[in-house]
């Protein structure tokens, strides 16, 4: 069993690339001078710094997994930011000069920092105990973040700033530590997926932005309200983000099993015994990673992934089974007809319309599609980039299989470029062999 262990943990290491290792050595060395200082100076108002170390703790405890494989803890990130951000403690924490400007708490970046490294470890340990690690990228992110507000907010609190300037600073500051979250998520997110950075930037922020709104938010107000009302506000002011991170967790969970229905549904084909086992899975990976290729968003991949899986669902009211379950050997009508039989059998569910609508044209060959145009005449309307995706993966993984074989899969390469001029997009078989071309020999 250890051995096992030991297994899985150095294969979850082999994973993490260049960035994410230079983002959790930054991090590291973040902590190790955090630690080193508050071990030479003293932890400051050490009943504070344990009330903020106990609030990180369980956000890190509670901490959830967003679609897309995000790993987020709003509770831990706002309570880390709000004590980047505090000015005092109660009424009598601000002095007795409250009302000309604010007095700085006595703790200092690098001390937050600290406790934010060991409220963050002391939360993760539940975890490792039952075996479900923490991701140290999504870690190092969080703390860098909070490193980023600490260095940038509290050496302005010895410029005795008045109160209204200094509520405008706060803005700013969580809006650079969101910024700088999102940057380094897309940064890393676009070398491990291998996605265009521009792509992988506008899928964080569509992904992030309610949420690090919703956390910076947070923390401005635990930050505030700790000062005036003292530590009785950490108690109010973090219900918001505990109900904003239920409902997150609560729709991460229904997209979580939305997707795993539709895997399910897909097996029906390869249960019948219509397409070979492990082929729509095959498909859909294929397809998500030429949609990545060509530049598509995180919704369109998903979007992606559901057509792919389910493409072949039509087959299921045909009398004869195609031998293989292999749509590329059929007859164009016939393989028309399976895709339409498939897209109403999707349209059924009442929420998949675009979905069918992808399935439906998957069938069709590049060139054929027909539009009208305001001279009453035609233009040539290829399918959608997804349905010419699927296509494509259809028709390699058709005549490839689960076979390992490179010669044979550069051979039907081939055989697909030089069915390009009408049957299939020419970009869109350039980037299947792009994506070929990155598997590992075998």
């Amino acid at each position: 069993m250890s051995s096992q262990i030991r297994d899985r943990e150095r294969a979850a290491w082999q994973t993490i690339d260049s960035g994410q290792l230079l983002l959790i050595a930054t991090a590291g060395l973040f902590v190790i001078v955090a630690i080193t200082e508050v071990a030479a100076v003293g932890l400051e108002q050490p009943d504070i710094a344990i009330i903020f170390g106990v609030l990180i703790s369980l956000g890190e405890l509670f901490r959830m997994v967003m679609p897309g494989n995000r790993e987020v803890a709003p509770i831990a990130s706002a309570g880390a930011m709000g004590y980047a951000l505090l000015v005092g403690v109660g009424p009598e924490g601000a002095g007795p000069d409250a009302r000309l400007g604010v007095v700085a708490a006595g703790h200092s970046a690098l001390q937050v920092v600290a406790v934010t490294a060991a409220g963050m470890l002391i939360g993760s340990l539940p975890h490792v105990a039952v075996g479900r690690s923490p991701r140290p990228d999504a870690m190092a992110r969080r703390l860098f973040t909070v490193a980023v507000v600490a260095l940038c907010f509290r050496p302005l609190l010895s410029l005795d700033l008045a109160w209204q300037l200094l509520l405008a600073v706060m803005c700013l500051v969580v809006v650079l530590s969101c910024f700088t979250d999102v940057l380094i998520a897309a940064m890393i997110r676009a070398e491990t997926v291998r996605a265009r950075f521009g792509i992988a930037l506008r899928d964080e922020i569509d992904a992030k932005l309610a949420l690090c709104a919703a956390t910076s938010a947070t923390a401005m107000l635990i930050a505030v309200a700790t000062t005036a009302m003292g530590e009785a506000a950490l108690l109010i002011f973090t219900v918001p983000i505990l109900v904003t991170q239920f409902a997150f967790r609560r729709y991460a969970g229904i997209r979580a099993t939305y997707l795993q229905t539709v895997r399910a549904l897909s097996r029906v084909t390869e249960v019948g015994g219509y397409v070979e086992t492990g082929h729509s899975r095959r498909v859909s990976m294929l397809a998500v990673q030429m949609g990545r290729e060509l530049g598509m968003s995180e919704e369109e991949l998903l979007e992606l992934e559901y057509a792919a899986l389910m493409h072949d669902i039509g087959q299921l009211s045909l009398g004869d089974p195609i031998p293989g379950g292999a749509t590329v050997l059929a007859s164009p009508a016939e393989q028309r007809r399976i895709a339409e039989l498939g897209a109403e059998v999707i349209k059924q569910t009442g929420v998949l319309d675009r979905v069918a609508h992808i399935v439906q044209l998957s069938s069709h060959p590049y060139r054929t599609g027909r539009e009208p145009v305001a001279d009453s005449g035609e233009r040539p309307l290829p399918p959608p980039l997804a349905g010419r995706i699927i296509k494509v993966a259809n028709a390699y993984d058709d005549l490839v299989g689960d076979s390992a074989d490179r010669d044979r899969g550069a051979a039907v390469l081939e055989r697909l470029r030089l069915d390009s001029a009408a049957e299939y997009d020419p970009t869109v078989v350039e980037a299947l062999s792009r994506v070929v071309d990155r598997r590992p020999r075998q």
